[in-house]
This record gives C-alpha cells, structure tokens and sequence, in this order.
C-alpha cells in the first residue's frame, strides 16, 4: 500500500510509519530528536533498523512518498486488522471532534488545513488543525481519524466523518449488522440526523434541556430508576418528542450526582457575582465614581451575566446623578430552589433505537465520553501526543495526524488487554509502569580485549510484572 522503498533509502516507508506510531506511543519526539531517543532504548537491538535510517530527512522523504489515497487505504487496513485480531464489538461507537493549535507561520500557504478558528486550547493566537474521530465503544478504540481546517465547526464537519465511518464500518461488519453512532449535541442539526438515516446508521444523542420546558417541568415522581446497580442514583422518563424535524424517542434524566455538582458550581458563580456586586456597592456609598447610571448599568449586567443568575439576583440601582447613586440587590433563595428542581442533574437523550431498553441508551450515549478522553492523551505532550509537531505541509500534516490515531488506538489496545487481564489503569499510567521496565548492561572484565558484556532487565514491581506477562515482554529481553 506504501509501496516499496527507494533504492538510496535505508529503510521502507511502512518501516518509517511504524517507527513513528512507535514513538509517539512511548516518548513523543520531534524527528530531528528521532536518533538521539532510540539509541537509548531497546529499539535497535529488537528491530536492527540501521542508525543511518533515523535521520529526519527520511522520515519526511517517507512521509512525501504516501499520498492521500495509499494513507487511506493504510488506515482502512489497520481499522480491518485491528478488529479482527482483538475481536473488537462494533455494534456501536461513539464520534467526537477538536481542534489542535499549531505553530505554522501565518504566511504559509502551503497548509490549508491549519486555519484560525475556535480554538478549544483557547489559543486563538494561533492556526488549528480539526481533528474527527470515531472509537469503539468497546475499549475506546479510535477507527476513524478524519483531518479538516480548524476554521470549520463540528457540525459542517459531520457529514464527512459519518462518510468516512460507514466506508471503513461496511468493510468490517455483517452486511446485516446495525451501527449506532454515539455523539455530542455540538454536531446537532436537522441535516445530520437526516444524513445519519439515509446512511442507515442508528444514533444515540443529546438535546439541549432548555429546548425542552415541557419536559423540565415534570415532577420528579414521574422517573423511575434507570438501573440502580448500573447507574446508580439516576432515574429517568422515556417519552416523545419533537426534535429536529421528527418525532423522535427521547429520554429525560436526572443524576443525582451530576446535581450535587452543578449546586455547587452555581453557589461559586453566585457568590462571586455576591462579592461582585458588594465591592461595587462600596465604591458608589463613598461617591468614588464619575460614571453615569448608564455605565454602571452596564457593569451591573456584565456581573449577572452568567447564565441563570439574572433569576436568582435582582437588583435595584437607585439615583440619577454619579454621587447619589447607590446600590441593592437580593438573591431569592426560592427561585434557586426552583431553578435546581427545573435544570440540575437533568439531561435529555435523543435515539433513533425504539428498540434499546433504557439503560442501554445511557449507556450508549456515555460511551461518547470514549471519544472525548481519547483526545485527551493527543493534546498531553507527553503521552501519545499529536504535539509537537514539525511539520509545515497539508499532506504532512495529514500524516502526521494519521500515524498520531494509530498510535493511539494501540495505547487504547494495550489498555483493553490489560483490563482484561485484571488490571485497570489509564493510558498514562499504563505507559508509564511499562517505561519502568528497563534493560541495564553489565560490563566485565575479561583476561584479554574488551570487557564482557550482559544484557539484563532491571527489578519489576508486581504490577510490571504482571504487565511483562500480558504482553509477552520475554520475547524482546535480553538473553544470557
């Protein structure tokens, strides 16, 4: 697929994409930091890759030779392999999409997919690349790893990742197979829930609760317990209603949980509006302001802007003139408790599964938090991280970006295995006990030339041990 390589090349390009993923998977490193990295790792006794292979012209020179329609069909062949060597559940999975700052020169006009956008690293300073991508909801798995310009929002962007996912999806699946697609309600648009029925996916989503007055009005003895051991403390109500152009199942629910945390989320934003408010009061009862009511209007709004207080806080700017103005305000402890009843804790599911029980829905649609985590070690520099990155071309962006998914979808592979095996640890800790396994060298004095050398494995901790065994580290250790 890569094709084969060059007759002044040291190694192939597949070789030069494996080293990669390799790297961002244990050290990220630039490719100009490539060599300095594995000659102080095991890599080249295990895998015999020439040092003159890793200079980082190579790597560049391997990443021009794969053009868009081999990287593809790279990609669709890892998704293939990955499924059936690990028998991965597909039945459902869940579609997330970010954006990545870079450090691409504003004149560069050879990077269209680096573009000023919504920053969601609130850099907004500099270029972004978007990122779509699916994981399994089985392991977290990423299958689809779609590239678009950071200027373009999730849901213009979603047509083209579903394209993408049911591509790769009817490639792995039986033909009779359904597949539901779990995601955010930031890709929400009549259009999209049209375009997931007419690529016959199924769907479990999310609506807006204020959308939904009629449904935040019930009362709470109108929900039941989901699963009390699944979901404990999360009741809900199955219904109907009207989203996005249909009539579609959607479920209303409330975690207790989730409340607890929004209350106190609200009694921080209400107490600082409080503190707010008072130093203002303060600086008008001395007469220390020369701006009209206008303007201190204006400052008044700009406290009680954050989102439901203007409910809760009322207040009274009395006086005319800079030196009379003065001040009050009072937070009304029953419309709080109104505003928790209606809002905290609830959260509205939209499916197109009529044929799901509840539970499965919620679980269903959690499993989207899948995606989110995954984007989670990209955008950590030290964990299979898509930065840094040193690359300054659309085409090697996309690679880039490419062999970044991979790398992260064996990280999420090593995590599913090791949870299978009884040990359940996130991809940073999971790497981390695994860098704790180190080879040392011994050298000894002999009775004539160079001294004798011996490879050997430092002392493991159990867990490292256990780890070693899982994934059969014994084939790569030194031998006596």
């Amino acid at each position: 697929m890569t094709g084969g390589r060059r007759a002044d090349a040291n190694a192939g390009v597949s070789t030069y994409l494996a080293l990669a993923c390799t790297n961002r998977v244990v050290a990220p490193r630039s490719k100009l930091a490539f060599a300095d990295w594995w000659s102080a790792t095991a890599g080249a006794r295990v895998t015999r890759v020439p040092w003159a292979a890793l200079d980082h012209r190579w790597f560049w020179d391997a990443m021009d030779a794969v053009d868009q329609a081999a990287l593809t069909s790279v990609e669709r062949w890892l998704a293939a392999a990955m499924a059936a060597e690990f028998g991965l559940g597909l039945s459902s999975m869940a579609l997330d999409m970010t954006n990545f700052a870079t450090y691409i020169d504003s004149g560069n006009e050879k990077a269209p997919a680096a573009q000023r956008g919504h920053a969601k690293q609130k850099r907004t300073d500099l270029r972004l690349v978007g990122l779509g991508m699916v994981v399994t909801r089985d392991g977290g798995v990423p299958l689809v790893g779609h590239v678009y310009p950071g200027i373009r929002n999730d849901v213009t962007i979603f047509p083209e990742v579903i394209d993408e996912l049911v591509a790769r999806y009817r490639g792995l699946a039986a033909e009779d197979q359904d597949l539901t697609v779990a995601f955010d309600a930031g890709q929400n648009s009549a259009d999209n829930f049209t375009h997931l029925v007419s690529a016959g996916l199924q769907f479990a989503g999310s609506l807006p609760p204020s959308d939904y007055p009629d449904l935040l009005a019930l009362p709470s003895s109108r929900l039941t317990p989901v699963d009390a051991e699944r979901f404990p403390g999360l009741t809900g109500h199955d219904t109907r209603a009207e989203a996005l152009g249909a009539g579609r199942r959607v479920i209303l629910t409330h975690s207790a949980t989730l409340h607890a945390k929004q209350s106190r989320g609200f009694d921080q934003t209400t107490g600082k509006a409080v503190r707010k408010l008072a130093e203002l009061a303060a600086r008008l009862e001395r007469g220390r302001t020369r701006r009209d009511k206008a303007a201190v209007e204006a400052e008044i709004t700009k406290i009680t802007r954050p989102r439901w207080l203007n409910r809760v806080i009322t207040t009274t700017l009395a006086g005319d003139k800079p030196s009379q103005l003065r001040l009050t305000w009072t937070v009304h402890d029953a419309a709080r408790r109104e505003l928790e009843a209606e809002l905290s804790g609830k959260w509205i599911l939209v499916t197109s599964r009529d044929d799901w029980p509840a539970p499965e829905v919620v679980a269903g649609y959690r499993s989207q938090s899948d995606a989110e985590a995954g984007f989670r070690p990209l955008k950590d520099p030290h964990v299979v991280s898509f930065s840094p990155m040193h690359h300054w071309t659309d085409h090697k962006i996309r690679v880039h970006v490419s062999y970044c998914v991979t790398a992260l979808a064996i990280a999420h592979l090593m995590r599913r295995q090791a949870r299978h095996e009884g040990l359940d640890m996130s991809v940073r800790v999971l790497l981390a006990e695994l860098a704790g396994i180190q080879e040392t060298v011994l050298l000894y004095p002999s009775t004539g030339g160079r001294p004798r050398a011996r490879r050997m494995l430092t002392e493991m901790t159990p867990t490292q041990q256990h780890l070693y065994e899982i994934f059969g580290l014994d084939r790569y250790a030194p031998a006596r």
